[in-house]
C-alpha cells in the first residue's frame, strides 16, 4: 500500500497501521519544523536579555530625578546713573533687595518603601524647596530634608507616602568585596534627560583621594560615565544593588568617576536619620608624623601615636605611645590630616580594624568607636591651647589663660573676643565646642582673636 498524503488519504481497515504511523510521522515533522522556524527568535531574546539589562530592570524604578530651587537675594542701588559695584555696595542700604530664583537638577535613589531618598550634599545645598520625581510619572513630589554631611558628600530627603502603596526601593548591597574589573552600572539623570544608564569597570575598590591639603576621602573608581546631574544617583553592581553613590568625576581626564562606597553610607545613615548630621566619632589618639627615615626604611610612612586619652577606646585596645598606625579598614594612613579624615567617616558605634606597628612587629587590633566624652572638648582645647572661654551676651570671649601656656606666650589676654575658630564663624558656646570636636588632633589651629577696633590672626600651640 503507498500512502501519497498526511492524514484523510486512502484506505479501507487494512491499511490502518501504516497509515497511523504515518500520521505520526508527519505531525512530528510538523513540530520539529516549527521549532526549527522559533528558536532562533527566543535564542535572540535571551542573548540580549543580558546581566546588565536584568539589573537595571530591578535597580530602574528606585531611581529619582531631584531638582532644586534657591531663592538669591541681589541689591540693586536705586540711584540710576550711579551704576557699578563700588556705588552699589555704598548704597546697599538704600538698595531695594531683588529675589531671583535658580534651579540645579541631580539623581536620587529610594532606599526604602516609605520614601527615604539617598543623594549627595552638594545636589541639595542652600536649596529652598527640593523637588523629586519619580520614573514614569510626570508630577513632582516636594521633598524635606531628612539629614546632611558635606565633609562625606551624602544627603537624605524624603518625600511622603502617597496611598498605601510602597515606593519601589533599592536594597543596599556591600562594597568590600568588588572586584577590579567587575562590571559596575551607573544610573541618572544628566541634563534632565530622564533616567540615563552608563556601564564600566571597577578601577579601585578603595581609592584613597587626597582633595585638599588636609582632607582625604574614600572612593569606588570606575569608568562608567557620571555625567553632569549623575550625582547623587546609584552605581549598582549586576546583581541590582547599591554599592556606591555616584560623586564626582576627574577633570583632567575622561572616563573616571568616583562613587562613594556604599559600606561607607551604611555606617552613618543611622545618624543622618536620626540626628540630621553624622555625629563625630571618638578615637583618643593625638596622632603626629612619622619621620622621612621611617618612610625610606618600609616604602611608606604612618602615623605616630603621640598622645592616648585615658578610657578611651584607644586606651582599652591597648595601644601605645610611639606606636604607628598603618591602615583603618584596609585603607593606608600616611598623615594625621589622612587618619583623621577617615574617622569623620565613621559614626559612634562604629567598629573598624587597625593595623599598627610596634616596633617592627605588626598587629591587627579590632576597636568599637565612641561618642565625644561630655566636656571633653573644651578640656582638649584648654589643655592644647592654654585658655578658656565664655559665651557672654551672644559674644565668646576669653575667660582664664594657662600660664606659660600657648596662648598666654603669644600675648592673648582676658577678655580677648574669639571670633573664628580653623576659618568657621563661633559665636557661642555650642559653636566653640562643634569647632573642637571637628578639629580634635588637627594642629596648629588658626583663632581670630579681636582685641579693641584691631583682629589678629594666631596659630596655636
Amino acid at each position: 500500500m503507498v500512502v501519497d498524503s498526511c492524514p484523510g488519504a486512502g484506505g479501507g481497515q487494512s491499511g490502518f497501521p501504516e497509515f497511523f504511523l504515518m500520521y505520526r510521522f508527519c505531525l512530528l515533522l510538523i513540530i520539529v519544523l516549527s521549532g526549527l522556524l522559533t528558536v532562533p527568535v527566543f535564542a535572540s531574546q535571551a542573548q540580549r536579555r543580558t546581566p546588565v539589562v536584568t539589573a537595571v530592570e530591578k535597580a530602574g524604578p528606585a531611581v529619582v530625578n531631584i531638582r532644586t530651587e534657591q531663592i538669591v537675594e541681589r541689591h540693586r542701588s536705586p540711584f540710576f546713573g550711579f551704576g557699578g559695584s563700588l556705588f552699589d555696595e555704598f548704597f546697599r542700604g538704600f538698595a531695594v533687595p531683588r529675589s531671583y530664583t535658580t534651579q540645579a537638577l541631580g539623581s536620587g535613589v529610594l532606599i526604602d518603601g516609605s520614601g527615604l531618598i539617598l543623594t549627595n550634599a552638594h545636589v541639595i545645598n542652600r536649596a529652598s524647596r527640593i523637588f523629586v520625581a519619580l520614573q514614569g510619572r510626570t508630577k513632582e513630589i516636594e521633598a524635606k530634608l531628612v539629614g546632611k554631611d558635606e565633609r562625606l558628600d551624602l544627603a537624605l530627603v524624603r518625600i511622603p507616602r502617597q496611598g498605601r502603596k510602597a515606593y519601589p526601593f533599592l536594597p543596599l548591597g556591600t562594597s568590600d568585596d568588588l572586584m577590579v574589573g567587575e562590571t559596575v552600572i551607573a544610573i541618572g539623570n544628566p541634563l534632565g534627560l530622564g533616567s540615563s544608564i552608563t556601564t564600566g569597570v571597577v578601577s579601585g575598590p578603595l581609592r584613597a583621594l587626597t582633595l585638599s591639603e588636609d582632607f582625604m576621602a574614600v572612593f569606588i573608581q570606575t569608568d562608567a560615565l557620571i555625567n553632569p546631574g549623575n550625582s547623587g544617583g546609584p552605581l549598582i553592581n549586576l546583581d541590582g544593588k547599591l554599592i556606591g553613590i555616584n560623586t564626582a568625576i576627574a577633570k583632567q581626564a575622561q572616563g573616571i568617576g568616583f562613587s562613594i562606597p556604599v559600606d561607607i553610607i551604611r555606617r552613618v545613615l543611622g545618624d543622618l536619620k536620626t540626628y540630621g548630621r553624622v555625629r563625630r566619632s571618638f578615637l583618643g589618639v593625638i596622632p603626629g608624623r612619622t619621620g622621612d627615615r621611617f618612610a625610606a626604611a618600609r616604602g611608606y610612612g604612618g602615623v605616630l601615636v603621640t598622645e592616648i586619652v585615658p578610657g578611651s577606646p584607644a586606651d582599652k585596645a591597648g595601644l601605645e605611645l610611639a606606636d604607628v598606625i598603618l591602615s583603618l579598614d584596609d585603607v593606608p594612613v600616611e598623615t594625621p590630616g589622612e587618619l583623621l579624615n577617615i574617622l569623620s567617616s565613621y559614626a559612634p558605634g562604629n567598629r573598624l580594624e587597625m593595623t599598627y606597628l610596634r616596633g617592627m612587629k605588626e598587629h591587627l587590633q579590632d576597636i568599637e568607636l565612641t561618642a565625644f566624652p561630655t566636656g571633653y572638648a573644651l578640656q582638649y582645647a584648654s589643655q592644647t591651647f592654654g585658655f578658656t572661654v565664655e559665651e557672654r551676651k551672644g559674644r565668646l570671649l576669653v575667660a582664664d589663660l594657662v600660664d606659660d601656656g600657648p596662648a598666654d606666650r603669644v600675648g592673648m589676654r582676658h577678655g580677648d573676643l574669639v571670633v573664628e575658630v580653623a576659618g568657621e564663624k563661633v559665636k557661642n558656646l555650642d559653636d566653640y565646642v562643634r569647632v573642637m570636636k571637628e578639629q580634635f588632633g588637627r594642629l596648629p589651629v588658626q583663632f581670630l582673636v579681636v582685641r579693641g577696633n584691631q583682629g589678629y590672626y594666631i596659630d596655636l600651640p
